[in-house]
């Protein structure tokens, strides 16, 4: 696992260059994002980049960042890790923008992460990961598993789950989700029924839910990712299975997801997130009106896209308190920064590089919207080794 072993603020080699690359002596600073707008994870990620220009649009109209003009330049990941770290490596070295916003999977994240370390540049990721993993040169404003898994099997159990069937696409993320399930499910007495995995983009989910249905689980944990979901959840209605009968726990579908898979096979699943459009805050208000006005009243917000956006907020807000475009002198500001974003505060941990977030339980509405069941008192500090739990020793991804 890749943690922290990159290039350091005032190390000498390619970061210098790339930091030269970047021109702040105008009027207007470039800063990048990477999305898929193609392939089977655009449906996921187009709406994040929406997210992204809404933010910058923002920032824009109240003044910019140290006075200074954004300039987005976006790149399409197309669904394949390799495009993503060549769209990083244009970014960086031929656009020479300040600051990086995007990536998805950690196979796209993983894929980035040498380019952004050997260049000394900035990458803002707004996903939630399974952690394993920190970098002076990324920030991680989405959940890592203690603010988003351990919650959601803490809920689970709280309910009387005592046995689960685990699902997921194949790929770090859902396997090594899943080996954190497994050692959590060892330590708290929960059966673990069956494990199933399906290729990025699969549509057949036929064997998988006979598996399931036969297995008679309590719940099931899905961390399917992308259009697969909607082949998913079609098997799953299609199969007889029903939320009374075996629920299902999802990471990774949001309100956006909601919508595109339909909420009438939805209604009653339970998801588990930082952040819901329903959420009723000043702040979240104000983020979901000004994305209907700029994108179209029937669009919704979902938390990669919240993650997303908060990410903008809190680079522009670093660069303020360091008074700087710099990388090291981001790095060395960045520790104990706070914004109030849609999803709540959040505090950014100058050691990791992860923020505080608030763990939420939510359940799909009759209206088409997840609704918040449950919520961590506070926010949870990111623990993205899991050094605070015990159980979790060993566990490698």
């Amino acid at each position: 696992m890749i943690a922290g072993c990159g290039s350091r603020a005032g190390e000498a080699g390619p970061g210098a260059a790339a930091e030269g690359c970047v021109d702040t002596s105008g009027d207007t600073v470039k800063v990048g994002a990477i999305n898929s707008l193609s392939g089977g994870l655009a449906v996921s990620e187009s709406v994040i980049r929406d997210a992204i220009t809404l933010a910058v649009e923002q920032i824009n109209e109240s003044g910019g960042v140290l006075g200074k003009q954004l300039e987005l330049i976006g790149e399409d990941g197309a669904s394949e890790p390799t495009v993503f770290a060549e769209k990083a490596q244009k970014l960086i070295h031929s656009d020479c923008v300040a600051v990086v916003f995007g990536g998805y999977t950690s196979a796209s994240r993983k894929a980035m992460l040498p380019v952004f370390e050997d260049a000394n540049a900035l990458l803002y990721y707004g996903q939630q990961y399974e952690g394993l993993e920190d970098s002076p040169n990324i920030f991680y404003t989405g959940a890592t598993t203690n603010q988003q898994i351990i919650p959601a099997l803490d809920y689970l159990k709280e309910q009387g789950v005592k046995s689960l069937y685990l699902v997921g696409s194949d790929y770090v993320f859902p396997r090594t989700s899943n080996a954190i399930v497994k050692a959590y499910a060892a330590a708290n007495g929960i059966e673990i029924k069956g494990e199933d995995y399906t290729p990025l983009g699969s549509t057949d989910f036929s064997t998988i839910m006979n598996k399931i249905r036969s297995a008679d689980a309590d719940a099931i944990f899905n961390v399917v990712v992308g259009d697969s979901l909607v082949a998913f959840f079609r098997e799953y209605r299609n199969s007889g299975l029903t939320p009374d009968k075996m629920p299902v726990m999802s990471m990774c579908v949001g309100d956006e997801e909601v919508r595109s898979i339909g909420a009438p096979i939805l209604v009653g699943q339970l998801s588990s997130w930082n952040y819901y459009q329903t959420l009723d805050t000043p702040e979240n208000k104000e983020f979901v009106a000004a994305f209907k006005e700029r994108f179209g009243a029937d669009r919704v917000t979902s938390d990669p896209m919240e993650s997303a956006y908060a990410a903008v907020l809190l680079w522009k807000a670093t660069v303020e308190k360091a008074n700087s475009f710099a990388v090291p002198d981001i790095q060395e500001a960045a520790d104990g920064l706070t914004v109030d974003a849609p999803e709540g505060r959040v505090t950014i941990d100058g050691e990791n590089h992860h923020v505080t977030k608030t763990a939420r339980i939510g359940r799909v509405g009759e209206d088409g919207l997840i609704h918040q069941i449950w919520a961590s008192p506070q926010p949870i500090e990111p623990d993205p080794y899991l050094r605070g739990y015990p159980w979790a020793e060993g566990i490698t991804g």
